[in-house]
């Protein structure tokens, strides 16, 4: 699933690396006859195809389409689209205000983006975005794709969204200026916190900071409990990640990477005495469109028991994209590494189980079903397994609630809350997750 909103430096599941590093890669190590067969035919296409077709064109395709059958997240861009990777997660830009991905040839809605045009139309994760304006959007590249949707801010651009079983139907959306305030948050009764966080981009580590300090200063009787919602967050950057999870922990490891390179074996870690409000219960939501960022938080909060996860199966977006820039031909970006939380498991594939199952109920869950996780995605990583041995005082989690096999099929099977819902009044789950604070077990 190729995420349009990620960029290129300190992404969550993407690392930079020196230009240098593209030289690296030797031609030796490339077998001669490959580099003539690949040379051969784009020779052979310029002189014999029936159209002209520039031979720049021709290689940037065959790059792409060689990276692409690697796995869902490795790509080649070129200048434009590596510019474009690099203004997504500024937290403004213009558009719709929506992350979509691009799986079985037609763009999909990963999640919209709280207080944007796309979220006030009610769009829904796993809506199919079947045409723009008049264009079908069949075999359209995501970029080309993206290109339509933006615009001048106050212009309209209608899109065709194909919702599960219901018919096609038209959305007019205004274009503006999308200002990402990626952390809300609100004193809620019986001194517990509620902050949403709806992605991790540069603005979210201060955010959550500040969220903090002022909760703790709104609580006239001292903070109770607090409930970290990240349901239908898609991720974003991981200095984000370790720095949301790094207020919340005293030392140790927040997540870890490993790759075949020995540049590809890092280790997260929270700062000593980092933990902002020691002793306070903690509550995180996710559901089966919390990815990446989003997953490494819970998994490092669950891992280190310093907070019950709750909700279904997040997404399992484990895996390591490195950027590799080409001086004026754009960048690579390759898969390298996959995550691992504090107690040795992978993200990848599985993604993170909750400790308390908490499924939306129907009438608030999205009416096209339970979305596609990464292990459905074609040529996605298959999990490696445990690592090695777990941090200090990281253990792995299991449900609380009935069978533990049977509670993972049903959470990863689960549809998540419709995004006009998070947060409400009538939000279910959140309220579950207030009752479990306050009487530390959950609501029935």
């Amino acid at each position: 699933m190729r995420k349009v909103v990620v960029r290129s430096l300190a992404v969550l599941g993407i690392v930079a690396v020196p230009v240098v590093s593209a030289l690296a890669l030797q031609r030796e190590q490339t077998a001669p006859a490959d580099l003539d067969l690949i040379g051969g035919v784009i020779q052979l296409v310029q002189r014999a195809y029936v159209h002209p077709i520039a031979s720049d064109a021709l290689t940037k395709d065959a790059l792409k389409g060689m990276l692409n059958r690697l796995d869902p997240h490795s790509d080649y861009m070129d200048e434009k689209e590596f510019k474009d990777m690099q203004t997504d997660m500024s937290g403004q830009f213009g558009g719709l205000g929506m992350q979509i991905s691009a799986q079985g040839g037609i763009p999909r809605v990963v999640s919209p983006i709280d207080g944007t045009p796309a979220a006030r139309a009610k769009l829904e994760p796993g809506d199919l975005i079947i045409k723009v304006g008049t264009a079908s959007t069949q075999g359209m590249s995501l970029r080309n794709v993206v290109d339509m949707l933006r615009g001048s801010p106050g212009t309209k651009v209608t899109i065709t969204i194909l919702r599960g079983k219901d018919d096609p139907f038209d959305v007019t959306l205004t274009r503006e200026i999308i200002k990402v305030a990626s952390v809300k948050s609100e004193m809620k009764p019986d001194g517990i916190g509620y902050v949403r966080i709806s992605q991790f981009g540069q603005d979210t580590s201060d955010g959550f900071t500040a969220a903090l300090k002022k909760l703790k200063s709104d609580a006239k009787d001292g903070l109770k409990g607090l409930v970290i919602d990240l349901r239908n967050d898609p991720g974003g950057l991981l200095n984000a990640a370790v720095s949301v999870a790094g207020d919340l922990l005293d030392g140790g490891t927040v997540v870890s990477i490993r790759g075949r390179q020995s540049d590809d074996q890092r280790v997260f870690s929270a700062p000593s005495r980092g933990d902002k409000l020691p002793g306070v219960p903690i509550v995180v939501l996710i559901n089966g469109a919390s990815a990446s960022a989003s997953e490494i938080v819970a998994g490092a909060l669950q891992d280190r028991k310093r907070a019950t996860v709750m909700g279904t199966t997040s997404f399992g977006k484990g895996s390591v994209q490195t950027v590799i820039p080409i001086k004026g031909h754009g960048a690579v970006r390759l898969t390298t590494a996959l995550y691992y939380t504090p107690a040795g498991r992978s993200i990848q594939d599985e993604g993170i189980v909750p400790d308390v199952i908490q499924e939306a109920p129907k009438d608030q869950q999205i009416s096209g079903g339970p979305l596609i996780r990464e292990s459905a995605l074609h040529g996605a990583i298959a999990n490696p397994g445990q690592l090695g041995k777990p941090d200090a005082g990281a253990t792995k989690a299991t449900p609380k609630t009935g069978e533990a096999s049977d509670d993972k099929i049903k959470a990863a099977t689960s549809a998540p809350i419709k995004a006009d819902l998070i947060g409400k009044p009538d939000d279910a789950q959140l309220n579950a997750a207030f009752a479990y604070l306050k009487k530390d077990s959950p609501s029935k």
